[in-house]
């Protein structure tokens, strides 16, 4: 559902921007939240996330000269900030947010896709920023599909999201999976994305939450995934991977079983290690037996798969963190709340609840409230819809 006051304000800030009103088009990419199967894309497993309703907004319009400029309504201290089309283009520190928009043009231009104009763009977004809700994927997918329609480029949404992805890992430096921007560029309204991260096969599943809604509980802890222990767990799964391929055929810890998985542990003699390859398998195998409890209309047994997801996050994983892991745990207390669990990239962020519709104000009051009394400040809390990806608005 596109917020029209959103949409406004970001044509009213082009307007005064750029002193331009003709030509310009309004854009909109959403934010996602993953349900369930967490740190798996990465390892050749499977994620279930869908696109939301909160998202990125944008206004373009094309130049006559190779200049392209960029401005944030979220981050007005930064202004306008430019690049030129016929200098080289490299991150920035000055670029702050830029260097997402300005990475997706770089691996436009490494597939050959060269601009030859220039454009103005201005942005609103109504993710809250470091919330692990993938403001950043929104941002690079919008890009990617504002250059698709001013420039005509041949690509599809899939390829969007593999671009969206490759200017991330090699630009900005964070060394993410494919799950965030897949969920942003091909989101389907009421329905979760069950992607094979292996080979990117995929089915949508329809998400029928009859009586309940999906409440998302952000910690107001920021977190930045390139600052942030991501890139070591990463590394140390692929590790992993490298020491179980002496003993086992297998691409990634996602081609495992459980029970293969308990046969070859030994192999990591690292029991850190071992315990992050643990949870790779584990979660892969959680994710398709929670999609099978779904359709199956097994909601409370998919509430479960969520809080064994989370405690194998805070446990094995360790990407949690008092603030995610008291969200959680206080959930779990509610009468009502069928799941609860951190989602992204953890460190920060936000948790996902499924919660009985006659449950949802006493869960936001009393988890809110003892969250503020243990952490010290508050918690928010949205109650959201799922929607579709990236479109002319």
């Amino acid at each position: 559902m596109i917020d029209q006051n959103m949409k406004q304000a970001v044509l009213d800030s082009f307007e005064k921007s750029f002193s331009k009103k003709d030509g310009v088009k309004a854009y909109f990419a959403p934010g996602r939240v993953n349900l369930i199967g967490e740190h798996t894309d990465y390892n050749g497993g499977h994620v279930f996330p869908c696109a939301l309703t909160i998202g990125t907004y944008g206004a373009a319009a094309k130049r006559d000269d190779r200049m392209v400029h960029f401005y944030s309504c979220n981050q007005d201290r930064f202004g306008v900030y430019g690049i030129n089309l016929d200098e080289e283009i490299k991150p920035t520190p000055e670029a702050g947010w830029a260097n997402y928009p300005i990475g997706v043009i770089w691996a436009f231009e490494k597939r050959g896709m060269k601009l030859d104009k220039g454009f103005d763009l201005v942005i609103n977004g109504n993710i809250p920023n470091g919330s692990g809700l993938s403001s950043s994927a929104s941002l690079e997918v919008l890009t990617g599909f504002i250059l698709r329609d001013l420039y005509g480029f041949e690509v599809s949404n899939q390829d969007l999201a593999l671009i969206g992805q490759y200017s991330e890992n090699n630009f900005n430096g964070c060394n993410c999976g494919i799950m965030d921007q897949f969920a942003v560029a091909m989101g389907k309204e009421d329905n979760a994305i069950f992607l094979d991260t292996a080979d990117l096969s995929y089915e949508y599943a329809p998400i029928k939450l009859e009586g309940a809604k999906i409440v998302i509980a952000n910690t107001n802890k920021k977190h930045k995934l390139t600052d942030s222990q991501y890139n070591a767990r990463r590394s140390m799964c692929e590790e992993a991977l490298a020491i179980l391929q002496k003993t086992v055929d297998i691409k990634g810890l996602g081609d495992l079983s459980v029970e293969e998985f308990e046969a070859h542990k030994d192999v990591l003699t690292d029991p850190d290690m071992q315990k992050k390859a643990k949870h790779a398998v584990y979660e892969n195998q959680r994710t398709i037996e929670a999609v099978k409890s779904l359709k199956d209309g097994d909601l409370a047994h998919f509430g479960e798969l969520m809080r064994q997801s989370h405690e194998s996050l805070r446990d094995d994983y360790d990407v949690t963190g008092v603030e995610l892991d008291t969200l959680a745990e206080e959930a779990w207390k509610i009468p009502g709340v069928i799941g609860s669990r951190m989602t992204g990239g953890g460190f920060g962020g936000c948790t996902v609840s499924i919660v009985k519709d006659e449950a949802v104000e006493n869960f936001k009051k009393t988890v809110g409230e003892n969250y503020l009394k243990k952490i010290g400040y508050e918690a928010t809390f949205y109650t959201v819809e799922i929607g579709n990806g990236p479109e002319v608005i």
